[in-house]
């Protein structure tokens, strides 16, 4: 058997321990070490919340969540929109943790999409004008970029960076743009943008497609992604969505055939940042959360019972999970929700005008709770999953595998097929919100 990799995935709306877990991965002892850590979707919009033994706290944006591990790369795939600007405060943050060579960890595909201020400015001067109706963007311009893409073919991308003239080109191109459409933002001049994403350059190693294969034959590799399948461009709660494939998909066609374990994340309990259907919250839940908390952008962070028809809705989104992490399974019983009151199971579509619909629907669902859970156990067998591993606190030293399902190679997968009718993952229409 091949080198076998991981895959780490968000069942429900994003915030259920991505972090910890790939820290997990990475710090363990007594397996083969992980030597990388890819990030395939998302951009500086991700928070995932790390926290060593020795008490070092860092929210991974980014960089990859093994990166306290010395020796663990981080690459960022072609499927993922880089900030250079919040990539070196990122760095800066890890250098006052005693991480000084995360930069020099750190390789970035080239035809990555670059997230610039001008992106950010567009992104919230759009939210804003929503009103009442906020989607909850996290107000990064993560999605700005990707709609920007969509509408133009010149939009810059991390390549870009190594060629002055183009660079400039693209840039100034997206901030004329930018304030054609938002004259009042704030922007930046396109030189100082050139200024900073040269340094970039310099500091980074940025490859090309072919990287990707190196990589993944030099030993085992984490696929970490961001936000939740809940949240997902094409399956989330359309309009509540991010612009991003937030399944296994884009990892499994960056894996090309390799063998990988799909492992889905959830939490004990529900819980999501910002507004949309949330058909289990409950305002009395006062379970603690030191590192989610409202935000200005995405709003309150809202918790509530487990849902199993969310996550069994999840599951068939993203085509299934070998096994399960189930994190905060310190936390306080919660309810059971088996199925709502209008229905039993979610139907799984991928035209964003029935997710609409569907959304409509969950907005004034009830839940029928029909048990309690207790457990990592509990959950497990709620979601009819293998459970792989449960935390019980913050750092690499409370987790608790299970089982065997981290350990063998598991069975070679081709790369991920799309379903007939099913846009390619990223290629969202750009009218589509």
């Amino acid at each position: 058997m091949g080198t076998t990799h991981t895959v780490v995935v968000d069942l429900g709306f994003g915030d259920a321990g991505k972090g910890t877990v790939v820290d997990w991965l990475c710090a363990r002892e007594g397996a083969r070490p992980v030597h990388a850590v890819v990030r395939f979707n998302g951009g500086a919009q991700a928070a995932h919340n790390v926290v060593t033994p020795g008490g070092r706290h860092h929210t991974f944006a980014q960089f990859g969540s093994g990166t306290f591990t010395p020796g663990v790369r981080t690459h960022l795939s072609r499927f993922m929109m880089v900030d250079p600007l919040a990539l070196a405060a990122e760095a800066d943050h890890l250098r006052a943790l005693g991480v000084t060579d995360a930069l020099a960890r750190l390789t970035v595909e080239g035809d990555a999409l670059l997230t610039t201020p001008y992106h950010r400015a567009a992104n919230r001067a759009r939210e804003l004008a929503r009103g009442e109706a906020r989607h909850g963007s996290c107000g990064m311009g993560v999605g700005e970029t990707a709609r920007y893409a969509l509408e133009h073919p010149d939009a810059p991308r991390v390549a870009d960076c190594l060629s002055p003239a183009r660079l400039r080109s693209s840039l100034t191109a997206l901030r004329t743009r930018v304030l054609d459409e938002f004259p009042s933002a704030e922007v930046p001049s396109v030189e100082d943008c050139v200024a900073a994403y040269r340094a970039f350059a310099s500091a980074v190693e940025i490859v090309g497609d072919s990287y990707l294969r190196l990589l993944l034959a030099e030993g085992p590799v984490v696929f970490e992604g961001a936000q939740g399948v809940l949240l997902d461009e094409l399956h989330g709660f359309h309009p509540y969505t991010t612009w991003s494939t937030t399944t296994f998909a884009n990892a499994l066609d960056l894996l090309d055939g390799a063998e990988a374990l799909r492992l889905a994340v959830v939490r004990k309990y529900a819980t999501r940042h910002g507004p949309g259907p949330f058909v289990t919250e409950d305002a009395a839940l006062a379970v603690p959360e030191p590192h989610n908390t409202a935000k200005t952008w995405q709003g309150a962070f809202r918790r509530g019972h487990f849902d199993a028809v969310a996550l069994r809705y999840a599951l068939r989104a993203c085509d299934g999970a070998d096994a399960l992490a189930v994190t905060h399974a310190d936390a306080p019983d919660v309810r059971l929700c088996t199925a709502y009151e209008d229905f039993t199971e979610l139907p799984v579509h991928a035209d964003l005008t029935a997710q609409e619909s569907l959304t409509a629907s969950l907005m004034t669902a009830r839940p029928v709770y029909t048990g309690t859970v207790s457990s990592a156990e509990d959950v497990a067998a709620a979601l009819r999953l293998p459970l792989a591993l449960a935390s019980y606190g913050p750092t690499s030293a409370d987790k608790t595998p299970h089982g065997s399902a981290l350990r063998p190679p598991a069975p070679a997968r081709g790369r991920a097929s799309i379903p007939p009718g099913r846009p390619v993952p990223g290629q969202r229409p750009a009218t589509a919100r």
